[in-house]
């Protein structure tokens, strides 16, 4: 079992790749500066589980 994620980050998440997929990677350190440099997230701990999401979803999706 893996972790239950609000809809809305997954949204974003899937939204941010779908338009800038080529600036994200699988480190999560590097997703992490580059959310905080695409959107307007106010909040770290937003921030982070955005970029946990999208490090997620991106090692899923090149397997």
């Amino acid at each position: 079992m893996g972790n239950i994620r609000p809809s809305f980050i997954k949204i974003r998440a899937i939204m941010l790749c779908e338009q800038y997929g080529d600036r994200f990677t699988d480190d999560f350190d590097h997703n992490k500066v580059m959310v905080e440099q695409l959107t307007d997230v106010s909040s770290k701990r937003l921030r982070n589980r955005i970029a946990g999401y999208v490090t997620r979803y991106r090692q899923r999706r090149v397997d």
